[in-house]
């Protein structure tokens, strides 16, 4: 590479200046919120030593906080990312189980965002990806406190494609010729093509899912370039469809199905690196970026599924059914957290505090020097004195919502007590292998050391002196959770659904087929087929 030339020199010097200048006189950091889906706490190199697909994000740990003890507050898609904009669990905002294409409502709007609270104060607001909050009216993300949206609606399954991707059982593309072509096909959405958004228009649809990664890649990177040009500071939500089904299509196609995953998991690791190095172009130490899963893997997926690490919920898998996603089990909600902020939060750490998705909004409006909405309490705890390494306290309880498996979703059945866990309520869902455990509910509750037994494999005995010594403080701190929650403001969102609701940009044309030409996302799709091979680093 050569040396620059003087005139260069000063060009950079003046843009550098120009971007660096704003961002004292704001005094409010950048935030890169990346959410991961379906990902397994053993999915990163850093957390679990057969992965060796995450050179990026082990990068990422290596240079700043790595969270062991980190958790998604539900197991589910809806509600998970319900509680990270919101702060609150879906017994109090009231998204209990996920959205539906038909869906009318979403995320109740009397429920303040993060992304709102972040706009009042100045932000510059964006968010890349899948959203599944509601796309209907003012449910869509550009009336939920974002200034820009790219994305799809919901999980990229509940849509047909061109190119479906690796799927358990495997989905047939969109349907081109009339109802003669359409093939039903079960746990598979054949009618109508999944949409991808910029802002509220429909620019394409089905979604190019091979080019999708890429796509998300650069927009975030356009989101991050306009968001420092104007001076302003930005929050960014990027939402990945990484990993969960279907994966996308490598080329060529690994032989085999942990071949497909880790090929997707590298591709997801690239995404990662290529957002990092974006930041850090436009200010190093400005932008605090935090990386987490929505949820456990998916274990019905099989191969196509994520690696659970050590958390295997073994009492649960010798009765039948999965231990992971949907269920209250370690291996459903135990994510992993990486926190990056060059300068700020100490790196090569390794924190064992009890922390979730919950405090992610009360931390960033915190360091953003904006106050919490009123009139409402949260379930997130602002961490900063643990980002900063000042602390390794979090949570002295943590609460688990039902969500998909036994027991009525969103009700508090498992909690968690320093090292104990309690389980009121198990089994209900499905494993690889197509069983899925009886639901028990339990009373009085399971309890697990989770210091000696992290796989989760053999409840504390009932007349042990161990199991009477906690039980008491267990009920008390489930009873007050219950009482916080029935005497605070709870929303009541709408899962009500009209067909009517489905987004669709042709309806004359089968499955809502389309694209605009000259659309900025046409565009984009048709640069971004050629260069996506940029994105495996």
């Amino acid at each position: 590479m050569g040396t620059p030339s003087p005139r260069a020199v000063l060009v950079l010097a003046a843009a550098l200046a120009g971007l660096l200048a704003p961002r004292a006189a704001y005094g409010q950091p950048n935030f890169i919120v990346i959410l991961a889906d379906d990902v397994g706490w053993g999915d990163l190199g850093a957390n679990w030593a057969e992965t060796k697909e995450t050179p990026h994000l082990d990068e990422l740990a290596a240079e700043g906080t790595r969270f062991v003890d980190f958790h998604s507050a539900a197991s589910t898609c809806s509600p998970s990312r319900a509680s990270l904009l919101t702060g609150r669990l879906g017994a109090r905002n009231g998204v209990t189980h996920n959205f539906a294409v038909t869906s009318v409502g979403g995320l109740p709007l009397n429920e303040t965002t993060l992304a709102e609270v972040l706009q009042e104060a100045g932000y510059s607001t964006g968010a890349i990806g899948k959203w599944h909050l509601g796309h209907h009216g003012h449910h869509h993300p550009s009336f939920r406190g974002f200034d820009y949206y790219f994305g799809i609606p919901y999980s990229h399954d509940m849509g047909c494609t061109d190119n479906p991707g690796y799927n358990l059982p495997p989905c047939p593309p969109c349907p081109r010729r009339g109802a003669a072509a359409r093939i039903a096909r079960k746990d598979c959405y054949t009618e109508v093509a999944l949409p991808l958004f910029e802002n509220i228009t429909i620019v394409q649809q089905p979604v190019n899912l091979s080019s999708l990664a890429a796509r998300y890649a650069e927009e975030a990177a356009r989101f991050i370039r306009r968001a420092s040009d104007s001076g302003r500071p930005f929050f960014l939500y990027l939402a990945l469809a990484h990993m969960h089904v279907p994966l996308g299509v490598p080329s060529p196609p690994p032989a085999s199905g942990r071949g497909i995953y880790g090929a997707a998991l590298s591709e997801m690791d690239a995404l990662v690196g290529w957002i990092k190095r974006v930041a850090d172009s436009h200010g190093k130490g400005n932008t605090l970026l935090w990386f987490a899963g929505d949820n456990g893997p998916w274990a019905q997926k099989c191969e196509l599924a994520g690696r659970l690490g050590p958390f295997v919920g073994a009492w649960q898998r010798q009765r039948g059914g999965s231990s992971a996603k949907q269920t209250t089990w370690e291996g459903g909600h135990r994510v992993p957290a990486l926190v990056y902020w060059p300068g700020r939060i100490p790196a090569k750490r390794t924190s064992h505090a009890l922390l979730s998705t919950l405090d992610i909004f009360p931390t960033l409006v915190a360091l953003a020097g904006v106050a919490l909405p009123p009139n409402r309490r949260f379930d997130g705890l602002d961490v900063s004195p643990v980002l900063f390494g000042w602390s390794d306290v979090g949570h002295k309880v943590l609460l688990h919502p039902n969500s998909g498996a036994a027991g009525k979703d969103g009700e508090i059945e498992t909690l968690r007590l320093a090292q104990y866990k309690a389980f009121y309520t198990t089994g209900g869902a499905m494993a690889c292998d197509g069983s899925i455990g009886p639901a028990e509910h339990h009373q009085p509750p399971l309890i697990f050391n989770l210091d000696r037994d992290i796989q989760e494999q053999e409840p504390l005995d009932l007349a042990s002196r161990e199991y009477q010594a906690v039980l008491p403080a267990i009920s008390r701190a489930y009873a007050q959770a219950l009482e916080d929650i029935a005497t605070d403001n709870v929303s009541v969102a709408d899962y009500s659904k009209d067909p009517a609701a489905t987004p669709c940009c042709n309806a004359q044309h089968v499955a809502c087929r389309c694209q605009a030409p000259g659309s900025h996302a046409a565009v984009l799709d048709r640069r971004t087929e050629r260069r996506a091979t940029r994105l495996c680093l």
